[in-house]
């Protein structure tokens, strides 16, 4: 499973809220499994989406995690910073 690390200037709250839109029913469609404040887990398509965003000292510091989404994750990582 492919792990993957990305700094950004958005609010962890804000990055869990585009995650959900991304991968969630708006958008590619994954099943929200478990969610709260800090992370959320998506799973669908023979795979899953792990997503944690914790505030650093300066910028938010983001963990991805997937198996069978490695493009749209990349995608993602793309887009948030």
């Amino acid at each position: 499973m492919p792990r993957y690390g990305v700094e950004t200037k958005i609010k962890p709250e804000e990055v869990i809220t585009r995650a959900k839109e991304y991968f969630g029913k708006g958008g590619l469609g994954l099943s929200a499994t478990d969610r709260n404040p800090c992370c959320v887990y998506f799973e669908g398509g023979g795979g899953h989406v792990s997503v944690t965003a914790s505030e650093g000292e300066q910028k938010t510091q983001v963990e991805l995690e997937t198996r069978e989404w490695d493009y749209q994750v990349k995608h993602f990582m793309g887009e948030i910073t």
